[in-house]
Formats: structure tokens, C-alpha cells, sequence
């Protein structure tokens, strides 16, 4: 499956080889990489090639990734889903340029929609480290609920950190939904990703 999503300013599309450089670039920043759990720092353009090379088509809705694409300014982030213990998590990241401009919030609120109307999961996990404000606000902003701490690896900084568990019921997500989705690019991938 290789579903792109619209929204009224951005484009989630699958990652591309040519998306190496950008990806280095904004993860090389310990402001972005400090917040992330399975991103080392430095960050080398080889880490981001040797990461590309795992984005393969047709993965199951579970793993499947998006690019954020700012039209006319380009690559800006990552969000996307991966298989956890209890269930799919979603985890994302925004290049340093673009922080405060809403974009992380209309990109995880798109892609959670597109998640839901593709799979048949329940309940989507995430959390932030106890110190990214801004990532839980998101989260809260969407109906994700905290489910409790617990510590969590960091690459970028080397040891455990304090981690704020956070869930997002399909229920929940359904009752705050203020879609984002252009219905005519959604609709064609949503069928796609039910079909496989």
C-alpha cells in the first residue's frame, strides 16, 4: 500500500530515496532527535539512507509512513505508525523550520484519520518524554488521553527518560473528528489499504 493524503496545506506521501538529505538535515538537530525514542544523534545522511532502504511498498497499515510535504517549501517532517506491544503506535517529527505554524497537528490529525478508515484497530498508542510539551498538546488536542509513565530508551540521548503513555481510541478519535482529508484523494487509498 502506498496511499498519499491531502489536507488543505500539506501532502503525506510515502518517503523517497531523494528525501535522504532533508531527513539528515532536520534530524541532525538534537532539538528534534532529543524528542524522538529510535533516532541517534549525530544523525548521518548514511542513517537516513540506511532507514529509506526499509521504506519498501506495501507495508501492512501498520507500518506504513508518511513524508509531510509543504507545498513549495518541501520535506518538513515524518509521521507514521509502527507495530507495538499492545497495539499500532504513531510517532512523528517536525524539522526545526516549521515548528509553530499548526502543521504537526493537521498532519497527525490526517493521518490518524486515514489509519482508522484503513484498519480495524481499536486504539492507537503513543507518548511523549516528559519534557516535550508542545508534542503532548498535540496529542491532548486530538483526544489522546495519558495512560500512566514509564521510562523509555532515547537514543539521541543515550539513556532511559521518563515517557508520558498516551492513548487515542477510535471512539474518541470519531466523537473530537474535524476531518482534514480531501475526500476524493482519501477515499481511492482508504479502499486500497481495506483490499489488501
Amino acid at each position: 500500500m502506498n496511499p498519499i493524503v491531502q489536507t488543505p496545506r500539506l501532502i503525506l506521501r510515502q518517503a523517497q530515496l531523494g528525501d535522504a538529505e532533508p531527513i539528515a538535515r532536520y534530524l541532525n538537530d538534537f532539538g528534534v532527535a532529543g524528542n524522538l525514542a529510535r533516532v541517534p544523534f549525530p544523525y548521518h545522511l548514511s542513517d537516513a539512507k540506511a532507514w529509506l532502504r526499509t521504506r519498501v511498498p506495501n507495508l501492512p497499515v501498520e507500518e506504513t509512513n508518511f513524508t509531510i510535504d509543504l507545498p513549495g517549501e518541501g520535506l518538513a517532517g515524518h509521521v507514521g505508525f509502527h507495530r507495538g506491544p499492545q497495539g499500532p503506535i504513531i510517532g512523528y517529527w517536525l524539522g526545526r523550520p516549521f515548528w509553530d505554524r499548526g502543521i504537526m497537528t493537521e498532519a497527525v490529525r490526517a493521518s490518524l484519520e486515514w489509519f482508522f478508515a484503513a484498519s480495524t484497530a481499536d486504539t492507537v498508542y503513543s507518548g511523549v518524554y516528559h519534557f516535550n510539551a508542545a508534542s503532548l498538546a498535540i496529542q491532548m488536542r486530538l483526544g489522546f488521553t495519558e495512560t500512566g509513565r514509564s521510562s523509555l530508551l532515547c537514543l539521541a540521548r543515550g539513556a532511559e527518560v521518563e515517557h508520558i503513555d498516551t492513548e487515542l481510541t477510535r471512539a474518541r478519535f470519531q466523537q473530537n473528528r474535524d476531518p482534514v482529508l480531501r475526500p476524493e484523494i482519501a477515499e481511492r487509498d482508504i479502499w486500497k489499504a481495506r483490499d489488501k
